[in-house]
């Protein structure tokens, strides 16, 4: 049995066990509870990576010590910066893994609501519905049956409205606390400044990957999103844009 067969029964089964209360929907709500479970099993990757980054945050007035004594070696500027991190104790790296670990569970949905067959059988899953939208069709195919408003294109206009509001949610909050961030005897790293600027409307990209992935992957994404968002609220409440942005 391949990967993408057994995670289909997986799926499959979660499906049969949630039919009973949602009917022709129980893929859909089988998706987003895997996606949960998912972030939950990421979780204390993430509280450890906020963590780091608390810990990182603290060091930023060595590291602009190495960045002034070293502004002409930047060979042994990085030397020292990993040196101050080994001491430390902290991984410059560790706010990348929950990110990369989330990266097989999306791949494998949206192979699996891509292709017709698996395991050399045809796919059983791309006959589930979330409304009238196919769970394998795309933002395209439901424009081209009913338009925006037919039965498809409103589930997708459902999504984008919620993938919006958490976005604006992480603009509001993201501009709120630049505004209010100490600035004075800040030095901001190369490179930093371009990126708070355009932080604040990195959210608004998932617009664009729910618009162009299949509807069983971009139920997965905005579930992803959204419990995203909740969780940096409480685990980066209380720290400044620049350790936000570097824990992006």
């Amino acid at each position: 049995m391949s990967v993408f067969s057994g995670f289909a029964d997986v799926v499959d089964q979660l499906a049969d066990a949630l039919h009973p209360l949602f009917q022709g929907a129980s893929v859909a709500v089988a998706i987003i509870l895997f996606t949960m479970a998912v972030r939950l099993a990421v979780h204390p990757l993430s509280r450890a990576a906020a963590r780091g980054q608390k810990a990182r945050t603290k060091l930023a007035p060595q590291l602009a010590e190495l960045r002034k004594k070293h502004a002409k070696n930047p060979e042994k500027l990085q030397k020292a910066m990993l040196e101050l991190h080994k001491q430390e104790g902290v991984s410059p790296l560790s706010g990348c893994l929950p990110s990369l670990l989330q990266l097989p569970a999306f791949f494998l949905m949206y192979h699996l609501f891509s292709n017709t067959e698996i395991g050399g059988e045809a796919n059983p899953l791309l006959g589930h519905t979330l409304g009238a939208a196919p769970l394998g069709g795309r933002f395209h195919d439901a424009l081209a049956d009913g338009g925006l408003f037919g039965g498809a294109g409103l589930v997708y206009v459902a999504l984008f409205v919620l993938v919006a509001a958490v976005a604006t949610f992480n603009y509001r909050r993201t501009k709120q606390q630049m505004a209010t961030a100490p600035t004075a005897g800040v030095e901001t790293p190369p490179g930093m400044g371009a990126m708070l600027k355009f932080m604040p409307l990195m959210s608004f990209l998932t617009l664009f990957t729910v618009a162009v992935v299949p509807l069983a992957a971009a139920l997965y994404v905005v579930t992803s999103t959204t419990w995203s968002a909740a969780e940096r609220y409480f685990l980066y409440r209380d720290m400044p844009p620049t350790a936000l942005a570097a824990a992006v």
